[in-house]
């Protein structure tokens, strides 16, 4: 590979970026030849939460070739102080230059491999966890790509939950303040290799959405950390925030992710048939009754946080009721409409998780749970089309219509028990995340709000 080629690549990166081989050697060229001094290593924790650490370019063509070691015993869902020595080896075909950063002794980023001193893969980095679950795809033959709409909002600050606009769905202001954070977060996406589908404003106020093209679901896990990093880093150059929290606000619209997902298999959409009024194959009906039937148990990979059921309720456009269908934006699985001549577009979207999970877990349990309905060839129930939420309970048991958990100790208590779960996240990773979500709740119900304080205190 030429370097003008390998320049290109990096930039301006296709769809399969990460199956094309970069050497450390042309990574180290390209580092002197872009004079670049500082290289992030990047990973994420059990939680997703971004961990990073630093190295100048001298340390680079060692950390290539053994990587660099660091004491994962304070990582959330990582080793315990007796087994805490592990490895951060970087995976060339991540390298990025950070475009916010200066052009002069510039710095770029990595995505790191975890592994154990004896360089096996450490089964408790979340990255390795959907490789595992990729290779069991690709030993069926097919290759799995996902696209997820990322909503977060602009706020002036963490503490001033006042946004930096009054526009709703769709809406354009020349004047606006967020439509400039999102352009210059585009720009640097692009810059980075990331391609964006569209972007635009969301239902609420301040709201936004930026939509990543589709792509091999590793690759889209990456982007995906590198999304939010992006969006936060823009909007704190320009001295407001950004965030991913599912529901912020009260009485209004939460933040989402939904994720459109398809199977290949030989170059061709194995989701795709002429012959079926949806154009969904017996493989693709078979891979979202697989969702259906395991939503409740993987929810709390999907949404993670105590904060993540305050979006889960009717009336807000989230989907709560577990059901699918065409046109029905109040189901949990959707299925977007076919255009004549693009079946390779055809997918389905799964409309529960939101941005402030793992992606990496998230793609790995979903991808799971649509796999198991394939392989048992789950029969797929009657598509709904009417406003679940206008039903009434016994209509909605006569369709046999289950709901989401209703809080986390409610998913916590379902994945406890989830034979799916525990396979996917592997039994450490799965008794960590246990209790790392049992103390979060355990935290929040011995708190009393001031929702408690201004309505009882005053009664009571």
């Amino acid at each position: 590979m030429s370097k003008k080629t390998l320049r290109s690549r990096l930039k301006h990166s296709p769809q399969d970026e990460g199956h094309v081989q970069v050497t450390p050697e042309q990574i180290l060229q390209l580092v002197q030849e872009r004079d670049i001094r500082f290289i992030r290593l990047w990973f994420v924790d059990i939680l997703g939460q971004l961990k990073a650490f630093a190295i100048t370019s001298r340390e680079l063509e060692g950390a290539l070739k053994d990587g660099m070691g660091f004491d994962g015993s304070s990582i959330e869902g990582f080793a315990r102080i007796y087994e805490s020595d592990l490895v951060a080896k970087p995976i060339p075909e991540t390298f990025q230059v950070l475009p916010w950063r200066p052009k002069e002794a510039g710095v770029a980023r990595m995505f790191c491999d975890i592994l154990t001193p004896e360089g096996k893969p450490f089964p408790g980095d979340p990255r390795y966890i959907l490789k595992q679950l990729l290779a069991q795809a690709a030993k069926m033959g097919f290759t799995y790509y996902t696209g997820p709409e990322l909503e977060y909002f602009y706020f002036k600050s963490p503490q001033v939950l006042e946004g930096l606009d009054e526009g709703g769905y769709f809406d354009s202001v020349l004047s606006d303040e967020s439509h400039d954070l999102r352009r210059q977060t585009i720009l640097y996406l692009e810059q980075m290799g990331i391609p964006v589908e569209y972007s635009h404003h969301e239902v609420a106020a301040s709201q936004h959405e930026i939509d990543l093209r589709y792509a091999d679901a590793l690759i889209m896990a990456d982007r995906v950390i590198t999304h939010k990093v992006v969006v936060k880093q823009v909007a704190h150059a320009a001295g407001v925030y950004a965030s991913f929290m599912p529901k912020p606000i009260a009485g209004i619209n939460g933040s989402g992710m939904h994720v459109h997902q398809s199977l290949f298999k030989e170059g061709q959409n194995a989701f795709f048939s002429a012959k079926d009024p949806c154009y969904l194959s017996d493989l693709a009906r078979h891979f979202i009754a697989g969702i259906l039937k395991h939503a409740r148990e993987i929810c709390l990979v999907t949404n993670q946080w105590v904060n993540s059921y305050k979006r889960l309720v009717p009336g807000y456009e989230a989907p709560v009721y577990i059901c699918w269908g065409r046109r029905n934006r109040s189901a949990l699985v959707r299925i977007p409409e076919y255009k004549p001549g693009r079946s390779a577009a055809t997918r389905i979207e799964v409309r529960f998780p939101d941005p402030a999970c793992n992606p990496y877990l998230a793609f790995a349990v979903l991808l799971a749970a649509g796999l198991a309905g394939v392989r048992g060839k789950y029969p797929l129930p009657d598509p709904v089309e009417a406003d679940v939420y206008e039903m009434s309970e016994l209509e909605r048991h006569a369709k046999l219509v289950e709901t989401l958990p209703g809080s986390l100790i409610e998913a916590l208590e379902v994945a406890e028990g989830s034979s799916i779960v525990r396979e996917v996240l592997g039994e450490p990773l799965f008794t960590k995340l246990l209790l790392n979500k049992r103390i979060e709740w355990d935290a929040y119900r011995t708190h009393v709000s001031d929702y408690e304080l201004k309505r009882y205190l005053p009664i009571l």
